[in-house]
C-alpha cells in the first residue's frame, strides 16, 4: 500500500506541474503571471527606455511596468511640467492588488528620461504625440488603454483624449481645470485671498521684482500655500518629496511660468473647456476641496464630457491621491472596474 500511495503521489505532483495554469475562483491572474513581463535573460523588474521620435531627434523615456494584464493598462501621466513619476508611487500601493497593469512614465525633460536642451520640444502638440509613442510601445489600444493624468498630466491627457480618444478606453482627469485662464483667476481671486494679508503682500513684492530666487519665496509659499493647497500631509511622502527634488526647473517655468498664484509661460492661455463635449469615452474628472483648482470646476467638466463622472475629495488637495488616498483610489478603481466590465 505504502509504495502504491507513494506512485500515485509522484503521478499526481508529476500531472500538476505539467497542468495548464488556471486563474483564481475570482477571476484574479497568478501571481506569476502578473510579474511575467516577457524578459528574456536579464529581469529588468518593468523598467523600460521606450525609444521616441521628434521633429528635433530621437530621444527615449523612462517607463516601469507593473503587472500583466491584457484588459486593463493604464499609463499615469505625472505633473509639473517635468516633474517626474516618483510621487505617483504611491498607486504601487493600490493597483496592483486590482490586478491592474499600469505604467509609470517620466515625459521627455524630466529626470529618468532623456532632458534635450531644444526649447521647441516643450509645447502640448509634441507632448500629445509622445503618449501617443508610447501607447504604442506598451501594446494597449481601444480594448483596454486608461489614461491618468494629474496636473499637467491632466492637461496633457485632455488633448490627448481630444486627438487619439479613438485608441482610449477610459479618460482620468486628476486635479487639473480644463482652463489655465480660469485657474489663475481662482488662484488669483479665491486661494491668494485665503492667505494672511501680510504673507500675500511679501509674496506678491517678491514676484514684482522677480526675485523667485530668493529663499524667502519658498520659505513662505510651503507653509502658506503648499502645505494648504499642494499636499495636505505631514511630513510630504517621501516619493513627493524626491520628486520635487528632481523636478526639471527650466522646463517648468518655460511652460509654467514661475509664480504658483496663477499661471504664465506657454501655458497662460491654454483653454480647452469649450471643446470637452467632443470627448465620448467614460472619463472621470477628480477635484478636491482643498486644491489649487476649483472643485467645482472639476464637477462642471465631468458634466461637459458626453460619458463623465465626478469625484470629490473632500479632505484632499493638489494631491489627493496622497492626502485623501482612499477616498481617492476607491473612485478610480470603481470607476475603471465599471468600464471594464460595461457598467459605466
Amino acid at each position: 500500500m505504502r509504495v502504491a500511495f507513494s506512485f500515485i503521489t509522484t503521478l499526481f505532483i508529476f500531472f500538476s506541474c505539467k497542468a495548464p495554469k488556471k486563474e483564481s475562483r475570482d477571476g484574479a491572474m497568478p501571481v506569476a503571471e502578473y510579474f511575467n513581463y516577457g524578459d528574456s535573460a536579464v529581469q529588468y523588474a518593468g523598467v523600460r527606455m521606450i525609444p521616441i521620435k521628434t521633429p528635433v531627434g530621437d530621444f527615449k523615456v523612462w517607463t516601469k511596468r507593473f503587472g500583466n494584464n491584457p484588459r486593463i493598462k493604464i499609463l499615469l501621466l505625472h505633473g509639473g511640467p517635468a516633474m517626474t513619476h516618483e510621487y505617483m508611487e504611491c498607486f504601487e500601493s493600490f493597483f496592483p492588488k486590482e490586478g491592474f497593469e499600469f505604467y509609470e512614465y517620466d515625459q521627455l525633460g524630466s529626470y529618468y528620461s532623456d532632458q534635450p536642451k531644444d526649447s521647441s520640444l516643450w509645447t502640448v502638440e509634441r507632448f500629445v504625440e509622445e503618449v501617443e509613442q508610447v501607447r504604442q510601445a506598451i501594446g494597449a489600444d481601444s480594448t483596454n488603454f486608461y489614461v491618468l493624468g494629474n496636473s499637467w498630466g491632466g492637461i496633457l491627457a485632455m488633448e490627448y483624449a481630444l486627438k487619439y480618444q479613438g485608441n482610449v478606453k477610459g479618460l482620468i482627469v486628476a486635479n487639473m481645470m480644463a482652463s489655465c485662464p480660469e485657474y489663475g483667476k481662482y488662484a488669483e481671486e479665491v486661494l491668494a485671498k485665503q492667505m494672511k494679508p501680510e504673507v500675500l503682500a511679501e509674496i506678491k513684492a517678491l514676484e514684482a521684482k522677480g526675485d523667485f530666487s530668493n529663499p524667502r519665496y519658498m520659505e513662505l509659499l510651503i507653509p502658506h500655500f503648499y502645505n494648504e493647497h499642494l499636499c495636505r500631509l505631514d511630513p510630504w511622502p517621501d516619493g513627493f518629496n524626491r520628486s520635487m527634488k528632481h523636478a526639471n526647473g527650466e522646463i517648468y517655468v518655460m511652460m509654467q511660468g514661475p509664480s504658483e498664484f496663477g499661471i504664465a509661460g506657454r501655458l497662460a492661455n491654454w483653454d480647452v473647456k469649450n471643446r470637452l463635449k467632443e470627448i465620448k469615452i467614460p472619463t472621470l474628472m477628480i477635484g478636491a476641496r482643498h486644491d489649487t483648482m476649483d472643485p467645482k470646476a472639476m464637477e462642471e467638466q465631468s458634466k461637459l464630457v458626453q460619458k463623465g463622472r465626478y469625484l470629490y475629495c473632500p479632505n484632499g488637495s493638489h494631491l489627493a491621491m496622497w492626502d485623501d488616498q482612499q477616498v481617492f483610489m476607491s473612485g478610480v478603481i470603481k470607476f475603471i472596474k465599471d468600464v471594464d466590465s460595461g457598467k459605466f
